[in-house]
């Protein structure tokens, strides 16, 4: 059987990611410090790599593969590429977010403008990594099915049973250990396929001769789709707790800094691959999944790659979707017991009890975000409107909380209500504009941020560091 070999090399790889979890919450978990943000203690190239890692997941593998497969074409590659160029900004933000001495995204809002904000910051994460994490099951289920067979409703509970036993037995730690490895499985995995499925199909000569000349403009998605991409990662990052948690695991601030420097060059290394098989596909068959091209990745790894190429693909998809699943998880869980259970429910919880409530939420979390699979919507539209929900309202708050050493009490509180009305409005009114509605709704909650701010002055908010600032 051709998919035998491709499904052993995935149940290795599998197994080999729930033995970290299981050793490293044996050897390494002491406290909730080392479970949330793996004890502060994580240097330069482990952060960066988590960093992309966690970014580079279904939406950025089989789902640019799908979109190069449709209308966007070769400038599908600015799907991830906006992503590296957006991290570069980040750098000067990471040193801030790792002096907060935070955990948290909601843990700070909280402290600059008051518990209404910080929940309200709490609940749209929360809400957006439930769809996130669907995005990442929904890809994992859809290898499991292509390599056995199986419907792709149980390959989707069987994926999602697997990140659910590896994310609640590691942790942070584990977290990053694992990215460590994925992300080089991950661009390994896919820069071997590549030479093999270009040359299976018949060579670039004869690929690009099959198709239109639309699918090979680099440009045809237009700047302003460019330009918001940049924008929308940008926001996202920032208010993104998954990446946050990141620079808060830094073992200092420079660490944090120079590790988005580094993120943003590994992640620039992964924008083209994806998007050439896409196009493979494309030329090979145009009728793919009805036009779609849901399958673009692995149809041609399976037809114009050899057995053991499509078991390296298959692995590193399984690597890209547990790596944004099991951070997804993880930080969700973590608001849930910090920001709401111990704000909310009971204040003083003993630290392994703390553990293993994180524990729990990550089991309810997982389980909630498969029936969301189980309904297939397509992976960039989950990624795009859970980006949406949880940054065009919080981002204000967060980044020019910690940026803005005037900003008024109340500033943060109007930025997040007002920019989550505007994506909301954005997302039903204008839903096929090319402006998108992050950068809508963050472009409104700033405006209401600053405003706030000038009609508030001289009612500074308290500061989003622990310390004084200096």
């Amino acid at each position: 059987m051709r998919l035998t070999l491709p499904l052993l090399i995935v149940l290795i790889y599998m197994v080999a990611m729930l033995l970290v979890g299981y050793f490293t919450n044996k050897l390494a978990i002491k406290s909730s410090t080392d479970y949330m943000i793996a004890g502060r203690r994580m240097g330069v190239l482990m952060i960066a790599a988590s960093l992309s890692a966690n970014n580079i997941g279904g939406g950025s593998t089989m789902g640019v593969a799908t979109r190069a497969f449709g209308i966007w074409g070769m400038s599908a590659a600015w799907y991830v590429l906006a992503a590296s160029v957006a991290m570069i900004p980040l750098a000067w933000f990471a040193p801030k977010i790792r002096k907060t001495m935070a955990v948290t995204i909601p843990e700070v809002v909280t402290r600059r403008f008051g518990d209404v904000a910080g929940t309200l910051t709490a609940l749209l994460n929360i809400v957006a990594l439930f769809f996130l994490t669907a995005s990442q099951v929904l890809a994992s289920g859809t290898v499991v099915s292509v390599l056995t067979g199986i419907p792709m409703n149980v390959s989707i509970l069987i994926s999602g049973l697997v990140i659910i036993v590896y994310t609640t037995m590691g942790g942070m730690i584990a977290d990053q250990i694992s990215d460590l490895v994925q992300f080089f499985v991950i661009l390994g995995g896919l820069a071997v396929a590549l030479p093999f499925i270009v040359s299976g199909a018949g060579g670039w000569q004869a690929i690009s001769a099959k198709l239109p000349p639309v699918k090979l403009d680099f440009f045809a998605v237009g700047w302003v789709t460019i330009l918001g991409l940049i924008f929308n990662y940008f926001c996202t990052f920032l208010s993104g707790p998954e990446m946050v948690s990141r620079f808060s695991s830094a073992k200092d601030e420079r660490s944090a800094q120079k590790a988005s420097v580094l993120a943003a060059l590994l992640m620039a290394l992964m924008a083209f691959i994806p998007t050439v098989i896409g196009l493979v596909s494309y030329a090979m068959d145009p009728a793919l999944d009805g036009g779609k091209g849901t399958s673009a990745l692995m149809f041609a790894t399976t037809h114009y790659a050899p057995v053991w190429v499509t078991g390296l693909i298959a692995a590193s998809i399984v690597a890209a979707t547990m790596s944004s699943a099991d951070s997804n998880l993880l930080c969700a869980s973590t608001m849930l017991v910090r920001d709401l259970y111990m704000k909310y429910v009971k204040k003083e919880v003993p630290d392994r009890k703390v553990i293993f409530l994180t524990r729990c939420c990550n089991v309810f979390i997982c389980l909630l975000s498969m029936g969301i699979a189980l309904f297939q919507i397509n992976i960039v539209t989950l990624n795009l409107f859970a980006f949406a929900l949880r940054s065009a309202g919080p981002f204000a708050a967060y980044a020019f909380g910690l940026s803005v050493p005037k900003a008024s009490r109340h500033s943060g509180l109007v930025s997040i209500l007002v920019g989550s009305i505007a994506v909301v409005y954005w997302q039903i009114a204008h839903a096929n504009h090319p402006v998108l509605p992050i950068v809508f709704g963050c472009l409104v909650g700033t405006a209401a941020f600053f405003l706030t701010t000038f009609l508030e002055r001289g009612n500074v908010a308290p500061s989003a560091y622990e310390a004084k600032d200096e």
